[in-house]
């Protein structure tokens, strides 16, 4: 299939379930970490999933060690995914998890401003600045009161975790303007997990975590569905969709992550809703739609 310069039906289609599925993602971390710590927790779900995308690999034959100069980019990438989510977990060691989510999600400017160079074909419109900056205020209103509020050392997460957005960025630029874009999705997300489990359970070693300390259903339940559901089968799709449709159209659908995350947290977990995550719904709703409005 060559590559779109708009998103139609079907990849918006599937960026929202992608968006679903990462918001129940957040539910299903803050369970987990009742009995497995972050990192690990992050660790072996790449390594979970790197084996049912391996045996995927296998039952639809595949070809994974040809010579296709991915080796470099793919290592490149998985150390970058890697990067990202050691920067978030140990971010959120010095701020809330509220305030740091306002800084990761700038991740989609990173990519705009990465793809001037790196994507000439995808160059942003005023328009698209405009509804990802509408996009933004979303999860502003949802999370900015946390920015008001007395922090102390939160500063040092704040950075943290906006270190971690660029890591973010540089992995999806990394992979759509290299000959990964030419690869298989499987052998791409492969990479992406093959790479990053050794590093993030190297990283957890190093950080003195506790590991596995309260395996029960419910946590492993949580586990499971970060490793197949997520690291699996979305970012499978995701992988998928980079590769088909420009990734600045579809970064801009990840600000409707964090608000999925919070309705989840409402009727998942009883946590409140308050107005302001329907005002975020509508401004970020209105943000998409702007930034992926046809020329």
């Amino acid at each position: 299939m060559p590559p779109k310069t708009e998103l139609d039906r079907f990849a918006i289609g599937l960026m929202v379930i992608l968006c679903m599925t990462w918001g129940l993602q957040q539910v299903a971390v803050k369970v987990a970490s009742a009995g497995i710590s972050p990192l690990w927790q992050a660790g072996l779900r790449s390594l979970g999933a790197a084996l049912l995308v391996w045996a995927w690999t296998g039952l639809r034959r595949i070809p994974l060690f040809e010579r296709d100069a991915t080796l470099v980019p793919g290592i490149a990438a998985g150390a970058l995914f890697a990067a990202e989510f050691a920067f978030v977990y140990y971010g959120l060691q010095f701020t809330s998890a509220s305030r740091g989510v306002i800084f990761l999600y700038t991740a989609p400017f990173f990519v705009a401003l990465g793809a001037r160079w790196l994507l000439p074909n995808e160059s942003m419109r005023a328009a698209q600045w405009l509804g990802m900056a509408l996009a933004f205020a979303g999860v502003l209103v949802l999370f900015g009161e946390n920015l008001l509020r007395p922090a102390g050392q939160a500063w040092i997460g704040d950075l943290m975790m906006l270190v971690a957005a660029m890591f973010w960025a540089a992995t999806t630029l990394t992979v759509k303007a290299s000959v990964l874009n030419r690869a298989a999705a499987e052998k791409t997300l492969l990479y992406q997990l093959g790479v990053s489990a050794p590093l993030l359970l190297l990283a957890a070693v190093a950080l003195g975590e506790p590991g596995v300390f309260a395996p029960g259903a419910l946590v492993v339940g949580s586990l499971a569905f970060q490793t197949v559901m997520v690291a699996g089968i979305s970012f499978l799709v995701w992988f998928w969709l980079v590769r088909q449709y420009p990734a600045t159209r579809l970064s801009s659908f990840s600000f409707m992550t964090p608000v999925m995350g919070v309705l989840a947290g409402g009727l998942l977990l009883g946590e409140p809703l308050t107005p302001a995550v329907f005002a975020a719904l509508l401004l970020v709703g209105a943000g998409i739609w702007v930034a992926n409005r046809p020329a």
